[in-house]
């Protein structure tokens, strides 16, 4: 039995959501934006928000005329080709597993600042959270609504001291066109990172009660509330440091609270931004073993990763490999700075989501100009990346066309 069973209300598909893009993103994006755009970073931010609703409406759009596991990758199969799905997929499996190493390394470096047993602390947090998806989705979307909880009344907690501790005449110096247009578009593809969890809900399809009506309205939804939360602590770090002084921050909260080290804040904080990333990696296990078990199920990837357990109806397979490989990496590399890699991989991602939906006939919802609008966004953001997220990604890109090209031919000749 390879199919996976539909548990998850509408709470729990929000909730997802929102635990993917209220994570670590929210405790750390503000630095490199910051040295990107300046005060700029409001129109970057507010750029980000138009680009993820953009690629929300199609994906909710695509969502419900294609209720399964896999996302953008069945999306592009279905409605553009094979190729297209693979592209797709590709990008949310290497990009998403980079980003799931990092969130394992900021986890257990918001708790142990410094030391040789950060490492393994990542790893093991790995492989709990593994355990936990093993057990059945249920349990996941249980511990992210926990994880969401616990992040929410910290960040509100934040957001009001930040806002008590405003700099007088911080503002003055916030100048929104300092760093020109590359600048502000170059924050947005950084801040597009923290809004891309919603495709979380969407690969997550075959596992949702009445998925038509389900996932469109979970996606934007967790949308609306992720943007309300990133424009309450942007302003409040920005107020409280001063654009200059956030650039340079390397825990952007910690420093805007005004606490000094050992202080009750400070651990209140980093708590939360280790409680954060948890959350955040709890949801890219639930979404990149979902779409491996699609490609799985077309051969794109290696067939046993469409295993799905007989008792917890859950990807078994796929998701045991992810936690060796991230394992590995964890002790092996540090990637905590794949934001604009990640970044990369999830806005061609979404371009090929906008195409499907602009190319979709039936089940239309929402206008063909916004798809158009956001895959030119999307096209947009990708050229001004850093240009070694661009090249990195460019080359990820290149192997796993080649791999699947090989593949293709092996078999063709067996």
């Amino acid at each position: 039995m390879n199919q996976l069973a539909r548990r998850l209300t509408l709470v729990d598909a929000v909730v997802i959501g929102l635990g993917s893009m209220v994570g670590a993103g929210v405790f750390a994006v503000w630095a490199p934006a910051a040295a990107a755009a300046g005060g700029g970073l409001f129109i970057g931010l507010a750029l980000a928000a138009l680009v993820a609703y953009c690629n929300a409406t199609s994906s909710a759009q695509l969502a419900a005329a294609y209720p399964t596991s896999g996302g953008t990758y069945v999306y592009g199969r279905e409605v553009l080709g094979d190729w297209w799905g693979f592209l797709a997929g590709w990008g949310f499996v290497i990009g998403k597993t980079a980003s799931a190493a990092a969130m394992a390394l900021t986890f257990a470096a918001y708790l142990v600042p410094s030391g040789w047993w950060q490492r393994p602390l990542a790893a093991l947090a790995m492989l709990v959270l593994v355990a936990v998806n093993y057990h059945g989705v249920t349990r996941t979307a249980a511990l992210t609504r926990l994880i969401v909880s616990v992040v929410l009344v910290v960040l509100v907690w934040a957001v009001v001291t930040t806002w008590l501790a405003w700099t007088p005449g911080v503002w003055d110096g916030v100048v929104l066109f300092e760093a020109g247009p590359y600048g502000v578009l170059q924050s947005a593809g950084l801040l597009f990172f923290a809004f891309a969890g919603y495709a979380r809900i969407a690969t997550m399809g075959e596992e949702v009660v009445d998925p038509r009506r389900t996932i469109p309205r979970a996606i934007l939804v967790a949308l609306a509330l992720a943007v309300v939360v990133y424009v309450l602590v942007g302003v409040g770090v920005i107020g409280a440091l001063g654009t200059g002084a956030l650039a340079s921050s390397t825990a952007p909260l910690v420093d805007a609270v005004g606490a000094g080290d050992g202080s009750w804040q400070t651990w209140l904080v980093r708590v939360g931004g280790a409680v954060a990333s948890l959350g955040a990696l709890l949801a890219l296990v639930a979404g990149i073993g979902r779409t491996s078990l699609a490609m799985a199920r077309n051969g794109d990837l290696p067939r046993p990763l469409a295993s799905v357990h007989p008792r917890y109806q859950v990807p078994h397979v796929a998701e045991i490999t992810l936690a060796v490989v991230v394992s590995v990496l964890v002790l092996l590399a540090d990637l905590r700075g794949v934001i604009g890699f990640s970044s990369f991989g999830v806005l061609l991602y979404y371009f090929v989501a906008n195409l499907a939906a602009f190319r979709q006939d039936d089940g239309r919802t929402f206008p063909r100009w916004l798809q158009a609008l956001g895959m030119a966004l999307c096209l947009l953001l990708v050229v001004t990346l850093p240009c070694q997220s661009v090249a990195v990604g460019v080359a990820v890109y290149a192997v796993g066309v080649v791999g699947r090209l090989v593949a293709r031919r092996s078999a063709a000749r067996s």
